[in-house]
């Protein structure tokens, strides 16, 4: 299995990937207080998405190679229930892994979770306009786009514009 739900003993390990890789996820990401690059900060950001998850509100997982070395983190937040069952998914995989597919897997992985294990109806997600790795991930999973959100997220400090995706469990005639 490519993802698996963050522990807390996972906080090491992904605030040195992060450390790592923090020049090449620098363009896609809001910039980040230095805190977060620590085992404690990260420690703090598995411990609430794992309290959100407690609550239904979050899926926090971390993206594994074959090996269960981690090598990225995908997560379904805002999971809103009732008549909209929807959720948004976010995801990065480190620079060393990037280009082999594991994105593709991962986001295929958390997709079956969503669909078949909470029973959520739509998954939605966002990128930059110029991600087209990232466009092509989703695409590949059934992703179609559907509009753009004009200065949506503050990424590399910059308000920016995003396309917007989605994927529906089933489509009605």
């Amino acid at each position: 299995m490519p993802t698996r739900l963050i522990r807390l003993d996972d906080a090491p390990v992904v605030a040195q990937l992060l450390r790592d890789n923090r020049e090449f996820l620098a363009p896609w990401e809001p910039v980040r207080p230095e805190p977060f690059f620590t085992d404690g900060g990260q420690q703090e950001v598995i411990r609430a998405s794992l309290e959100e998850h407690e609550q239904g509100l979050t899926l926090p997982h971390v993206i594994v190679d074959d090996s269960d070395r981690i090598i990225g983190r995908i997560a379904l937040s805002r999971i809103s229930r009732g008549p909209f069952q929807s959720c948004s998914l976010g995801y990065w995989v480190s620079a060393a892994d990037n280009g082999r597919g594991v994105a593709t897997a991962a986001v295929h992985d958390v997709l079956r979770v969503a669909f078949e294990e909470l029973g959520l109806h739509r998954v939605e997600a966002g990128t930059l306009r110029h991600n087209v790795r990232s466009q092509r991930v989703l695409e590949h999973n059934g992703f179609i786009h559907f509009g753009v959100a004009p200065a949506y997220i503050q990424i590399a400090g910059t308000w920016q514009d995003h396309l917007l995706f989605q994927v529906l469990t089933d489509v009605p005639d």
